[in-house]
């Protein structure tokens, strides 16, 4: 597995809210995908903005705070393959596997892992955000 970060996502209670203060930070978010999910180039990196209650749900966990701490790291491989095999190394790490990877309704594959404190990872091949030879991730044109 690749030491990088590739997006960071933020579970917020409400999307245009939040949009609305990180525009107000003189940050320009890509259009977005649909009314649950916002994205900002980062220099290398994306940060996401999703509904709460959807990141959640989308990992198999509680939203209320117990299992889901409104945080979402991703770590985006270059193919299923890639997926699979960082989830194993996780696994041997030490994490908890919380959804094993699968094909999701955006056209890619993902699972999650749980690393010792807690933390939520989503391991991810999303065919739309290309990675380049040093590992950087961005959104398409």
């Amino acid at each position: 597995m690749e030491q990088r970060l590739s997006i960071v996502t933020l579970g917020v209670r409400d999307i245009a809210a939040s949009l609305t203060f990180y525009e107000g930070l003189g940050w320009r978010a890509a259009p977005p995908s649909n009314d649950q999910v916002t994205f900002f180039e980062m220099g290398g990196m994306i940060l996401g903005l999703y509904g709460r209650d959807a990141l959640a749900a989308d990992a198999g966990v509680s939203a209320d705070g117990t299992g889901f701490r409104g945080v979402a790291l991703a770590y985006n491989a270059r193919d299923k393959a890639g997926v699979d095999a960082a989830l194993e190394t996780a696994r041997n790490a030490g994490a908890t596997i919380v959804k094993p990877a699968e094909e999701v309704f955006w056209g890619g594959y993902s699972g999650y892992f749980a690393d010792p404190d807690g933390h939520l990872w989503e391991v991810a091949w999303n065919p739309g955000f290309p990675i380049d030879e040093a590992g950087n991730i961005a959104l398409p044109d």
